[in-house]
């Protein structure tokens, strides 16, 4: 882990506290082009999951030879046009054949855009090149997205031989316990619970203990903590997607505030996975539809 000059930058930023990630990180004041790279990360990929796409944009011209910036300038371009989703990977599939595997920072930021892309295989072979905690931490969340909760549970042991006190280590424990569910789902809570004790409530942290309780079916319960979630950020595609789980469950059949939730993803997050999914699923309905009447 880097030293204590980032911890509230990776702290804040871990924790789904964006803004405070980016305050840090504009009061550091950097002592090499690593630490730059470093701060420069974790600073445009918090305006980034603001959804300050053309931002980021603006600030690294397309012109950079920067390494780094080069790669968060693309994962922006990425998150800008999810229209262009099919030209941007078609690039990249090509690229990472010959790829400078032995640059870190290039093989993490590269391994977000596949795993929004769900092609957890590349973002695992890149992954594989990172031996910092963030970069064990996502390899345990890919792990996680395809049923490997032992491969998972060995990772954790890595992060945890490094620091098992910081953050990164505490989340992806939680990660890990509400993946292999029962009486984990507890545990998974309570550090949810203990992490926001200690540095206030987040969005991200909320959503996940309502995913916990979802699991344990405890509805109700997830239901009071969701609308808390929802008033600190309405838009929050997590939030959402957590909201019409939820609905789901409690009402079965359609109605409209499900119908408006739905509006909501689509169109503040088109490129999102779980629209995306949803979208293909509309398109091959009214196909159907479509030929039956024909």
């Amino acid at each position: 882990m880097a030293n204590n000059t980032f911890f509230e930058i990776h702290n804040a930023y871990f924790l789904g506290n964006y803004q405070q990630c980016i305050q840090a990180a504009e009061n550091l004041k950097c002592k090499d082009d690593e630490e730059k790279a470093e701060r420069d990360s974790f600073m445009y990929r918090s305006f980034i999951a603001q959804g300050k796409h053309a931002l980021v944009l603006s600030e690294i011209p397309q012109t950079t030879t920067n390494l780094t910036l080069k790669c968060l300038r693309r994962l922006a371009e990425y998150y800008n046009k999810p229209s262009e989703h099919a030209t941007l990977m078609a690039k990249l599939d090509s690229e990472i054949k010959s790829a400078d595997v032995s640059n870190e920072n290039y093989c993490f930021l590269t391994s977000l855009i596949y795993i929004n892309e769900n092609d957890y295989e590349n973002a695992l072979r890149l992954l594989n090149n990172c031996s910092s905690m963030e970069g064990y931490a996502t390899t345990i969340f890919v792990l996680l997205k395809i049923d490997r909760v032992d491969l998972a549970m060995k990772q954790l042991k890595i992060l945890q031989e490094i620091d098992e006190d910081v953050t990164i280590t505490q989340l992806a424990l939680a990660w890990v316990n509400a993946a292999v569910g029962k009486e984990k789902l507890k545990d998974a809570f309570y550090i949810y619970q203990e992490l926001m004790d200690k540095y206030g409530e987040t969005v991200q942290l909320l959503v996940s203990q309502a995913s916990c309780l979802i699991q344990q079916e405890r509805y109700e319960e997830a239901s009071t903590i969701l609308v808390n979630a929802q008033q600190k950020d309405s838009d929050n595609a997590e939030v959402i997607i957590n909201l019409l789980m939820l609905d789901s469950k409690l009402s079965g059949k359609a109605n409209e505030k499900r119908g408006r939730l739905i509006s909501q993803m689509k169109q503040f997050h088109a490129g999102h996975p779980w629209t995306i999914a949803y979208t293909a699923k509309e398109t091959l309905f009214d196909r159907l539809c479509s030929e039956s009447n024909a």
